[in-house]
């Protein structure tokens, strides 16, 4: 009978390896690239070692690589950068000397070159791109450049460089480009329209594009008032100020430039008989609707009359907006009355979330096939218009339109592939081949984005990292999500894997790092496990130190108002609050937060979802503005902050496939959102802190 070989055995592949690495590890080669090197040699030695070994010495090199705290020329670096978004030229070249052989040499010439890019010449610029030629950093430059090209009107310098930005990622030079095009006499008004959606679009080359659309001729007088309105309409005030004094608007831009408490008083005034006074009008109008729908339509009785068929249209397509993003059940008779009119992308969408809350399939289905080809693209419409298909009893068009999404892991794609009779379930994992794995550790590019991590600079970081992502084979992704986990940087694993169309490891995309402590926490609360996970992938995508706009700490992002309130509710005395970020702290303070918004919320993991994200009241008043018990996903699709929405989509969907894995079981996210009534049998409310962001401006809290 053949016998295990003992594990002491000299001669084991186990041994071999323990061996090496430790002689590795003696000898101080601690440079990935050493470490590569080493690797191959090993596996050349034995064939038959496992990846969970070669993950062994991965993280072994990793973590004596890197020292906790930041060396002197990563300091240096650090001031580097400052300087250079100072445009401090004298003391960038200061501290670029003393970074002589810094590994990160194409990031000190860039910050030398950055902070003085306004007066540096074409051959230095160009010097620069030739020597760093497919990079990250040289896109970066070019993109610097580009921005300074368009602000100068350098028209040919800049369309010789702009074919060469290969990630085409700045809005502003996409304006600049086709501001170029205008220039050289051809017609991109269609072009401009599709770009110009929204009012978080506007910069300097967005602003120059809409003024020079305009004197053209290429905007027409309802293009430009469209813009004006909409910006508007977002609470961007500042951009359809500047965009009418832009265009000589100045009567308009004072009289949006003011508060909105004097917004009835300037619309107490006489109607002035200009068509510029008749929109500025509807502008300040809608401003008002906003704040107060039925005021706003005490105001359009007074000169409704003078208006005209379209501009009556659009007053009332301000108001439906402003009470559809509030909820009002008025909302569906307002949209009538707004007809034909020219609508933002917000309103084309909220005209159709007014439809759903009232499962108006036959308004859901005409307010989506009004819809450009941009949103009509959108899983979630194509999910909505196959819904009104199949309450039309027109089954095969709504088949169609399922599984054309089916399966895409996402929310809608899951909800699709109900629709379609299936069950969601997790695919089989395709293992990361160890060779690439190798090669990919000895990636410069990858190197330098681990290196950006450990300084904390996850733009640059980020930059780098999906730089080299771009090229891979969907088995490289694999390898490349790998090599993250290996370095901890969770958050890149789960992105990269999510790249991969036809190859899986979901292990990958949804990892459950302090299993022992998560269990610890939820255990005792019984908390749904696969659904606190789901929201810490949502929240903080396992970034150990994340630290929102708005404050909120940690894994599971407790703001600190919040931490006090569940130490005070469950009279904890041994919890350090300045210890947050501390991994078991911050789950053991988000869990027991979480199961008290579910309590206050019946048991609702949607509702709960959206009362964490927006502090537990927001939802109360959402569900009691219902008119009748609606599906769980109507209710995530209507709600009024667009971060909440998301956020709930994204943590119900996260839930569904944490469940899969967990039980290996098929999973129905139809089932875990349920149905949300408009009754209100819940605990008092909760006074705590929201976790967004920042505190909107949404419609649906002015």
């Amino acid at each position: 009978m053949l016998q295990r070989k003992p594990e002491t055995d000299p001669g084991s592949p186990r041994n071999e390896f323990i061996q090496a690495r430790n002689t590795l590890l003696f000898l101080g080669l601690l440079s990935v690239s050493h470490a590569v090197h080493a690797m191959i040699k090993l596996l050349q030695l034995q064939s038959r070692l496992t990846l969970a070994l070669i993950t062994l010495l991965f993280s072994a090199t990793s973590l004596a690589s890197m020292v906790n705290d930041l060396s002197a020329d990563d300091q240096r670096f650090l001031a580097l950068r400052d300087a250079a978004s100072k445009e401090d030229a004298t003391r960038a070249a200061e501290l670029a000397s003393q970074l002589n052989g810094y590994e990160l040499t194409s990031y000190v010439d860039y910050y030398v070159l950055k902070a003085h890019l306004r007066s540096a010449s074409e051959t230095e610029i160009t010097g620069f791109l030739s020597r760093y030629a497919n990079s990250a950093i040289a896109d970066r430059l070019r993109n610097d450049w580009l921005l300074l090209l368009g602000q100068q009107n350098n028209w040919s310098a800049f369309d010789a460089q702009y074919g060469q930005f290969v990630l085409n990622d700045d809005t502003q030079l996409k304006c600049y480009a086709l501001l170029s095009r205008l220039r050289q006499g051809q017609n991109v008004a269609d072009d401009a329209r599709r770009l110009l959606t929204s009012a978080r679009v506007y910069g300097e080359g967005c602003y120059a594009l809409f003024f020079s659309l305009v004197e053209s001729g290429q905007f027409s007088e309802t293009d430009m008032w469209n813009q004006i309105r909409w910006a508007s309409e977002a609470n961007s005030t500042v951009v359809a100020v500047h965009l009418a004094k832009l265009v000589d608007l100045d009567k308009t831009a004072q009289a949006l430039d003011k508060p909105s408490q004097k917004l009835a008083g300037e619309l107490a005034r006489p109607l002035p008989r200009s068509v510029a006074g008749h929109q500025t009008a509807l502008i300040l109008l809608g401003r008002l609707a906003k704040n107060d729908p039925d005021k706003a339509i005490d105001v359009l009785a007074k000169f409704n009359r003078q208006l005209t068929d379209s501009e009556r249209a659009i007053a009332w397509s301000q108001i439906a907006l402003a009470a559809a993003q509030k909820l009002q059940p008025e909302a569906a008779g307002y949209w009538k009355k707004a007809g034909a009119a020219p609508l933002s992308l917000d309103g084309l969408q909220w005209r159709v979330r007014t439809a759903l809350r009232t499962t108006d399939w036959t308004d859901v289905k005409a307010g989506i096939e009004a819809m450009p080809a941009s949103l009509l693209s959108e899983p979630a419409w194509i999910y909505w218009l196959g819904r009104a298909y199949v309450a039309e009893n027109k089954t095969d068009v709504a088949q169609s339109l399922f599984q054309s999404i089916a399966g895409r892991p996402h929310f809608y794609g899951q909800l699709a592939l109900e629709e379609s009779g299936l069950q969601i379930v997790v695919p089989p994992v395709t293992p990361v081949q160890t060779l690439d794995l190798i090669a990919l550790t000895n990636n410069i590019g990858l190197q330098h984005a681990i290196l950006f991590y450990k300084m904390n600079l996850r733009v640059e970081g980020n930059r780098e990292w999906n730089w080299q992502l771009r090229s891979m084979s969907e088995q490289q992704l694999l390898a490349a999500a790998e090599l993250a986990r290996q370095h901890d940087l969770l958050d890149r694993m789960v992105s990269t894997s999510d790249r991969t169309k036809t190859i899986f490891d979901y292990t990958q995309r949804f990892p459950t790092p302090h299993a022992d402590i998560m269990a610890q926490a939820a255990g005792p609360l019984n908390l749904d496990v696969a659904w606190a996970y789901g929201l810490i992938r949502q929240e903080s995508r396992f970034i150990m130190n994340a630290r929102s706009s708005a404050g909120a700490n940690g894994l599971m992002q407790v703001m600190p108002g919040t931490a006090r309130y569940v130490v005070k509710k469950l009279k904890w005395d041994n919890i350090d609050l300045t210890r947050m970020n501390d991994i078991e702290t911050n789950i053991i303070l988000g869990t027991n937060y979480l199961n008290i918004v579910l309590n206050n919320l019946n048991g609702s993991e949607v509702l709960a979802s959206a009362g964490y994200n927006a502090g537990p009241n927001r939802p109360k008043a959402w569900r009691a503005s219902l008119s009748k018990m609606v599906e769980g996903a109507i209710f995530a699709e209507t709600i009024p902050y667009p971060e909440t929405r998301d956020y709930v989509k994204n943590v119900l969907s996260n839930a569904t496939y944490y469940a899969a894995l967990f039980t290996g079981k098929p999973q129905s996210l139809k089932e875990r959102l349920g149905m949300v009534s408009p009754f209100i049998d819940s605990p008092p409310d909760l006074e705590l802190s929201t976790n967004l962001s920042s505190n909107p401006a949404s419609p649906a809290n002015q």
